[in-house]
């Protein structure tokens, strides 16, 4: 604003309240306007009509005995058609809009545990919004918009709820681990058992192999060689299993094979045996 010759020029987004002999004169609106100081006329100041912003910082307890830094954006704006009570009204409009926020912040946030104070910021910041609107309306002020942008818990604080949180973290990470460990443990003894099982199936399978390559031979050796019996063929058999494996513990270097007394007519003590076995097991079957 300049004022030359009575004259006075207003900017642009701003109103100028002129006065005469002291006294409320007029509202003047942006442009150049004829400001007769010698009628007592003068330039009281100017209001700002531009959007301004205030950031409250206000320490509250909340409901379960947690410190914090609530942290509340007001932005706000004179009105043009109530200049006067905004220029006239209020000599600190600053100071007045923080009494207000902490008044409404300290009364809401007790009211909440800390989760919740995060929770309902929004409704924080209506509350908030709504008692400014109230009270700033009688002074010329419009509230355009209130934000609730940071809630600062005490350092130690903060430090615990992180705590509280790795370690439920890590108790997910525990039952996830022993979950994979036992389903790992499962697959293993089920592939253990089905191994276990198919190698049963294989030694069934070659045992009853044996047998009937033996029956087979038998029947061929006693069809094939009159006078000779079952018995014979039998004897015959063990006799030549029983070189047999004499040969394969000979053949190998790192044999750790005991011996104990024996001879080839041992052959035929052994195969009674067998015999008298078998025929026992049937006896009582």
């Amino acid at each position: 604003m300049g004022q030359a010759l009575g004259c006075i020029q207003v900017e642009q987004s701003t109103v100028a309240i002129t006065e005469a002999f002291g006294k409320f004169d007029d509202v003047l609106q942006p442009g150049c306007h004829c400001l007769p100081w010698c009628f007592g006329k003068q330039a009281a100041g100017t209001l700002s009509l531009r959007v301004q912003q205030l950031d409250v910082r206000c320490e509250t307890k909340t409901k379960d005995n947690v410190f914090v830094n609530v942290v509340a954006s007001i932005q706000y704006r004179a009105l043009a058609e109530k200049a006067q009570d905004a220029f006239y009204k209020l000599s600190n409009t600053r100071a007045q809009i923080q009494s207000y926020v902490f008044d409404v912040i300290r009364a809401s946030v007790p009211k909440l545990e800390l989760d919740a104070v995060f929770e309902q910021k929004n409704d924080i910041a209506r509350a908030v919004e709504g008692e400014l609107e109230k009270a700033m309306s009688h002074y010329g002020y419009e509230i355009v918009q209130t934000l609730i942008v940071d809630i600062e818990p005490d350092e130690h604080v903060k430090r615990a709820m992180n705590e509280i949180n790795a370690a439920a973290r890590m108790r997910v990470a525990a039952n996830e681990k022993a979950e994979a460990e036992k389903i790992l443990q499962i697959k293993r003894a089920e592939g253990d058992a089905e191994s276990k099982y198919l190698a049963g199936l294989g030694v069934a399978r070659q045992r009853q192999a044996i047998v009937d390559g033996l029956r087979d031979s038998v029947l061929a050796f006693s069809e094939n060689v009159p006078g000779t019996s079952s018995k014979d063929v039998m004897d015959m058999v063990l006799v030549t299993q029983y070189f047999d494996t004499m040969k394969e513990i000979g053949a190998s270097s790192k044999s750790n094979s005991v011996f104990i007394p024996h001879g080839p007519g041992a052959v035929r003590d052994i195969a009674s045996q067998i015999r008298d076995g078998l025929l026992q097991a049937s006896q009582n079957n």
